[in-house]
């Protein structure tokens, strides 16, 4: 019992704290938006994925994160498993709005990319912490790129764009902080533009394009892709300083704020609360991504730094993009805000990263 108690002490409490508010905030935004629908569901489903993420994340947090650092065997035998998930989605995956993304048991989605995306962390922390000191060989860079462009590959053909572009973020995150010459990275964005470029005349569908062209330019598509962040500004704007109440946002209540519960739920969030409490949702990020960086500094190996750093970029990247596409700013690519977007796979995956980082706090 005692060395329970010495356990939960050591434990970072501002993280926990921050990532509770924020999955409060977002459950409240769901109730708000059930009243227009008439239907719990969702909330309900949530809270459940809520509690299960909690439980997870103290459990984990017993868990010794060394185990990772010595059996290499064991992430790649995860990561293999996780590109199974992946590429299982192509025969077994319903297809919904022309993206199969989840699988569906027991009425339950559960979305394999969550996993493959902490997977790819471990598997990069472990790499490089491993060649720190040999980050001037090209061979590194490349080898490390292999293993993320097998699942990005397998993502794209869903087609499922944001994940590629979060995973990617996260690779050159940790490829910087390991220590990557600067004319090696800006090769790394020549070569991204080229394929880019490449990508927009033979990979990228028609509604992927028009997603682009829409953050461009949405007055060119008012009624089309440009609709939705259209809408997400307007809600945002309505909301002003202290919002329009809870329950009374009328894009959010009224239907005109596409999905408002995933998304575009900042934008849901600012119409009812208004400039307070979005800046308040971002606050509770800072807090949070100050607190998962003072982990990795205070820690004593190249692994579980480089870990948690992995995954500070991971939740610092999904916070950027999807803040970015409800102010129009990024074009809309699915990436939901960590915590407080409906997805149980997705929050229950952010708590489970969090113990991670708890067990190397208190390790």
């Amino acid at each position: 019992m005692k060395q329970f108690l010495t356990h939960l002490l050591r434990l970072d409490w501002i993280i926990v704290a921050s990532s509770l508010l924020l999955a409060g905030t977002g459950l409240m935004s769901l109730r708000s938006i059930a009243l227009a629908r008439g239907d719990l569901l969702n909330f309900q489903k949530q809270a459940i994925f809520l509690g299960m993420g909690v439980v997870i994340m103290f459990g984990l947090s017993f868990f010794d994160w060394r185990v990772f650092r010595g059996n290499p065997y064991l992430i790649l035998a995860l990561y293999f498993l996780c590109l199974l998930g992946l590429a299982g989605l192509f025969f077994f995956a319903q297809e919904i709005r022309g993206v199969k993304t989840w699988y569906r048991i027991a009425g339950i989605s559960l979305d394999p990319v969550e996993p493959m995306k902490f997977v790819l962390i471990i598997l990069l922390a472990k790499y490089f912490s491993m060649r720190h000191v040999e980050m001037y060989r090209v061979q590194h860079i490349v080898l490390s790129g292999f293993y993320i462009s097998l699942p990005a590959v397998l993502m794209f053909l869903q087609p499922n764009m944001g994940p590629v572009l979060i995973i990617t973020a996260i690779w050159i995150g940790i490829l910087l902080v390991s220590g990557i010459k600067l004319r090696h990275f800006f090769l790394l964005c020549l070569l991204g533009i080229l394929l880019f470029a490449f990508g927009w005349q033979a990979l990228l569908k028609d509604y992927q394009k028009e997603r682009i062209i829409s953050f461009i330019a949405p007055q060119t598509e008012p009624l089309g892709a440009g609709w939705s962040q259209t809408q997400a500004r307007i809600a945002i704007g309505s909301g002003g300083l202290f919002g329009q109440g809870f329950g009374r946002g009328s894009q959010t209540q009224y239907g005109f704020l596409p999905e408002p519960h995933n998304d575009f739920i900042f934008s849901a969030i600012a119409e009812e609360t208004g400039l307070i409490g979005a800046g308040f949702v971002l606050l509770l990020f800072c807090v949070l991504l100050w607190r998962i960086l003072k982990i990795a500094k205070e820690t004593d190996t190249n692994f579980s730094r480089l870990l948690s750093f992995g995954i500070a970029t991971h939740f610092a990247c999904e916070v950027f993009v999807n803040v970015g596409m409800n102010l129009g700013m990024l074009p809309i690519i699915g990436i939901p805000l960590p915590f407080v977007s409906y997805g149980g796979s997705a929050l229950v995956a952010g708590f489970a990263y969090l113990g991670i980082l708890q067990s190397i706090k208190a390790g």
